[in-house]
């Protein structure tokens, strides 16, 4: 290789290292489907959250209390709850960026959810707009996200 080439062939390699490497940090949540069950069950009342986004002791205490989860009744039977309950633990985040149990078991009080939202990146302002309403209603700016697809490439804060 020439050596005039170097430099552009160095900026090429990096910017390529940093596509693969957030494809990688954004394919990390959303690797798994969702069973079936979970996004009729969950998706329901919310975007059916995927597996990836909590550990799996969050994930155990959250079915352990649908009896009173987030301030509603969200009960399942018997068989349904054994069945999301062993999906989620199995797909539940492993890697060190989401390991760690947020409070209450909030995937918004995350130390990666706060990392990611934080007010340089996003102004208080925007989640008091009537189309956001709250932290946790992800698709009113992650156009993808009812997919499992979190790429900040596909945002769109609405007005």
């Amino acid at each position: 290789m020439p050596r005039s080439s170097l430099p552009t062939f160095a900026s090429s390699l990096l910017v390529s290292m940093a596509v693969v490497g957030a494809v990688h940090a954004d394919s990390e949540v959303n690797r798994v489907p969702p069973l079936p069950k979970y996004q009729q069950e969950c998706a329901a009342c919310h975007i059916a959250y995927p597996a990836g986004m909590l550990p799996a002791a969050s994930w155990q205490r959250l079915m352990g209390s649908l009896d009173k989860h987030f301030g509603t009744d969200a009960s399942l039977d018997e068989v349904s709850l054994r069945e999301l309950s062993g999906w989620l633990k199995s797909n539940a985040a492993t890697y060190k960026r989401v390991n760690e149990e947020p409070p209450q078991d909030r995937i918004t009080k995350s130390a990666w959810f706060l990392r990611k939202h934080n007010e340089r990146e996003i102004s208080p302002a925007i989640w008091k707009r009537t189309a956001v309403g709250n932290a946790s209603n992800c698709a009113a700016c992650h156009t993808n996200a009812a997919q499992g697809n979190f790429n900040e490439h596909d945002i769109r804060i609405p007005k």
